[in-house]
């Protein structure tokens, strides 16, 4: 009797949900993040672009030309958490790819669940480290559990994080195998992705591909005589340890996204039942090419922006066959950061320095054994921030603000560090220029002390193998974003906006609730 009552409910939501759809709203929402995409590149290259890619986004939509993050030591997953959640990370909970987890003492993925098993992964990832709902668990919701909510990407927390928590699914490329990858926590894996994995895996094809300049070497701007002397090359062996990881870092994987992303929508059928709003969401990179042989890689970006445009011109193709653009909400953004930090040549002479991590915290520990007693007070280190052992620190009783001002004022003194704070100092502090530390820092998982190093140091932490290393580089670039739909007029907005704007402005064009931590009002386009 029971199923029977259960069984009537879900028909009458069903049947309610039809009858009520809104014939003015989107039937399908294509959610795009870019790792690193930047506004100057899309105006710099749009003579090389076709018609149906970059351009409609800037012909037919609303161009959003400096969207501001805010906050410093974004990742494309704290980047795509910010966009999806439209909350700051020290409030959405991950303000950074990787977590210090205080039982292991240890560095662990922020969305890492080891309560989930991995399915073509050893990955245990959910979206459970995230404290908001996202645009798509608002779009599930508003649906009543009808939407189909789907997420493909190359990395799994950034494919986790635009699935949500009500997704149906969230796949992303294995980086030590190349099969499609995702997680138990999501109940719907599509059984195309499976098939692939073993129908036409990337590994069957990636010893094959050759990544050379899209367009003759000639058209693209602006690069010294010599990258006009030779056009790159870039193979991807199976030798290589690192080779899925390489791939996913070139445009290559793009096409392999788009891929999938044209088999959801005409074998799934998404955005075609019109009794709900279904999300697509993709994800794709326009990342500096890390892997070049010789530091330049300027015609590589140059190349994947060309690329780039061409996928985006297959997937709106795919729309509009399948759905139909009419019918379709679009929106492009960025992940709001640029790493395209190398290390100068020396014959420049640009001020510079190596910083080594592990004699640094060396001669922090030692420091605090002078003062303290002997101990190992200190526990581990990750991008800045320096955590100390608290266990160690309470069972000597002592007081861990003390301990950590002493080491601030210790850290502080060293070569390459220009600052040093502790959490208190951040958390506390009323100065302007602390607000965008603050909101980048979640006081539940960030370090003891947070470092600020000189500009064109090389920070090496040399404490993990293989070692970490980084050049400091201060890179503040317009990022943009895109939001193409029926309802929206035209419109180059080139006034900052903030990126806490982008999910409630998404969520008031579909007519549904904003993100339940969204920081901002939704922008007013017409």
């Amino acid at each position: 009797m029971n199923r029977l009552i259960t069984s009537v409910i879900c028909g009458l939501v069903g049947i309610n949900t039809m009858l009520s759809a809104d014939p003015s709203r989107p039937r399908l929402v294509v959610g795009i993040m870019v790792d690193q995409l930047r506004t100057d590149y899309i105006e710099y290259l749009q003579g090389l672009f076709g018609e149906k890619g970059f351009r409609r986004l800037m012909k037919d939509g609303a161009f959003l030309k400096d969207v501001d993050f805010k906050v410093p030591g974004l990742d494309k997953v704290s980047g795509t958490a910010l966009i999806y959640t439209g909350g700051y990370p020290r409030h959405n909970g991950v303000t950074a790819a990787m977590k210090y987890d205080p039982a292991r003492q240890d560095m662990v993925p922020s969305l890492n669940d080891p309560s989930i098993i991995g399915n073509f992964t050893s990955e245990t990832y959910s979206p459970s480290g995230l404290r908001f709902s996202t645009i798509s668990d608002e779009v599930a919701i508003d649906g009543a559990g009808l939407g189909m909510v789907y997420s493909i990407a190359p990395d799994p927390q950034q494919s986790i994080i635009m699935a949500g928590h009500a997704g149906n699914s969230a796949f992303w490329i294995n980086e030590n195998t190349g099969r499609w990858a995702t997680s138990t926590y999501y109940k719907d894996a599509p059984a195309l992705l499976t098939q692939r994995n073993y129908s036409n895996p990337v590994s069957s094809r990636i010893d094959t591909m050759v990544w050379k300049p899209a367009l003759p070497i000639s058209r693209y701007p602006g690069l010294p005589a010599q990258k006009r002397q030779f056009d790159f090359k870039h193979t991807f062996p199976t030798s290589d340890r690192s080779v899925y990881r390489m791939y996913a870092s070139s445009p290559l994987v793009n096409t392999e996204i788009t891929d999938v992303a044209v088999m959801y929508l005409k074998d799934l059928k998404i955005g075609q039942r019109g009794d709900a709003i279904d999300m697509l969401n993709i994800g794709y990179t326009a990342a500096p090419y890390k892997y070049v042989k010789d530091g330049d890689y300027r015609l590589e970006l140059e190349d994947s922006y060309v690329r780039l445009d061409g996928q985006l011109s297959r997937l709106f193709e795919a729309i509009d066959k399948y759905v139909g653009l009419d019918n379709t909400l679009i929106y492009v953004a960025s992940t709001g950061y640029y790493d395209d930090s190398v290390e100068d040549d020396s014959k420049y002479r640009i001020p510079s320095g190596m910083f080594s991590v592990k004699r640094a915290l060396s001669l922090l520990n030692s420091y605090l054994v002078a003062r303290y007693g002997n101990g190992d007070y200190v526990d581990t280190y990750s991008k800045g921030h320096v955590y100390l052992d608290r266990k160690k620190i309470e069972e000597k009783k002592l007081n861990l603000e003390e301990v950590a001002a002493a080491a601030r004022d210790f850290l502080v003194k060293m070569s390459g560090v220009s600052d040093a704070y502790t959490m208190g100092d951040i958390m506390t502090s009323a100065l302007p220029s602390m607000e965008a530390l603050r909101l980048g820092t979640d006081p539940k998982t960030g370090g003891d002390v947070v470092l600020d190093f000189n500009s064109g140091w090389t920070v090496v932490d040399d404490t993990r193998f293989p070692n970490d290393t980084q050049v400091i580089r201060s890179a503040m670039v317009q990022t943009p974003v895109f939001i193409l739909a029926p309802s929206i007029e035209p419109a180059v907005i080139s006034t900052t906006v903030d990126a806490t704007a982008i999910a409630p402005t998404v969520s008031s064009i579909l007519r549904i609730r904003s993100p339940n931590g969204s920081a901002s009002k939704p922008l007013l386009l017409k």
